[in-house]
C-alpha cells in the first residue's frame, strides 16, 4: 500500500479529496485489490493526516460503490459484482441519456471538438490506467451543456464508481474497438444535432458494456474477487 500513496493528485480542493482521489486510483488500477481492509489508523499514518480526512474520504468513496464499510469489519475495497455492474449502468444510462438529449441542441463546436480530442488521446494512449479518465472526459464533454450541474455531479459521481470496470472493459476484455467504433458513431450522431439517434446509439453503448462484464464475470473470465 505505500507505493501508491506518493501519488497525490495535486491542487485538491480538500484533504479528504486527496485521499478520495488516489484510493479511487490505486482500487480503479489494481495497485488495492477487490477485499483489501482499508484501516483508518494505517492509512493516516501513511499519509500523514488526522483520521477525520481519511475517515471522510472512505465514506465519499463507499457512496461511489467503490468501498464498503462494515459496522463491526471497517472499510474494505469493494468486490466486483455483476449485480453492482448491472446497478451502475441501468443509472448512467438514466442520466447520460437525459443529460445527452438536453445538450445535444446547444453542443458547442469547442465541447463536440474536445470529445473527439478524448477519442484520438484513447486511440493513441498505451497507458491502460488513463483510459478511465478519457473515457470520461469524452462522456461529459457531450452533456456539458444540459444546463444541470446537479445532473452532471451525479454522472460524474458514476463515473467515478464504474471506472475500475471500465478500465476492465477496455483492456482485460478488448473491447476498446468495439468501444470506439460505438463512440465516433455517437460524436457524429452529436455533430448532426441528432438528439434521437445519439442517445440510442449511447443507449445501447452502455447496455452491451454491461452486458459484456456481467458476463465475463459470471462465466468466470474475470475473478469477482479480482
Amino acid at each position: 500500500m505505500r507505493g501508491f500513496v506518493e501519488g497525490l493528485i495535486e491542487r485538491p480542493q480538500t484533504v479528504a479529496e486527496q485521499v478520495a482521489n488516489v484510493l479511487r486510483e490505486a482500487i480503479a488500477s489494481g495497485s488495492l485489490k477487490a477485499g483489501t481492509a482499508l484501516r483508518q489508523d494505517d492509512l493516516a499514518e501513511r499519509f500523514g493526516f488526522s483520521r477525520m480526512p481519511i475517515r471522510d474520504a472512505l465514506r465519499q468513496l463507499e457512496a461511489e460503490g467503490i468501498v464498503s464499510i462494515h459496522p463491526t469489519k471497517g472499510a474494505h475495497v469493494a468486490r466486483m459484482d455483476s449485480a453492482e455492474i448491472t446497478e451502475i449502468y441501468a443509472v448512467r444510462e438514466l442520466l447520460e441519456c437525459e443529460a445527452l438529449q438536453l445538450a445535444v441542441p446547444v453542443l458547442s463546436g469547442d465541447k463536440l471538438d474536445e470529445a473527439g480530442q478524448a477519442l484520438d488521446q484513447i486511440d493513441a494512449e498505451r497507458n491502460v490506467g488513463r483510459w478511465g479518465a478519457l473515457n470520461r472526459t469524452f462522456h461529459l464533454a457531450l452533456y456539458d451543456a444540459c444546463g444541470n450541474r446537479r445532473l452532471l455531479g451525479l454522472i460524474e459521481a458514476h463515473h467515478n464508481a464504474a471506472d475500475r470496470y471500465v478500465r476492465i472493459l477496455l483492456s482485460n476484455l478488448d473491447y476498446r474497438t468495439r468501444s470506439q467504433a460505438e463512440h465516433r458513431d455517437l460524436l457524429a450522431a452529436c455533430r448532426q444535432r441528432d438528439g434521437n439517434k445519439a442517445v440510442s446509439i449511447l443507449s445501447q453503448h452502455l447496455r452491451e458494456g454491461s452486458e459484456t462484464l456481467v458476463n465475463a464475470i459470471e462465466g468466470g473470465g474475470m475473478s469477482r474477487k479480482s
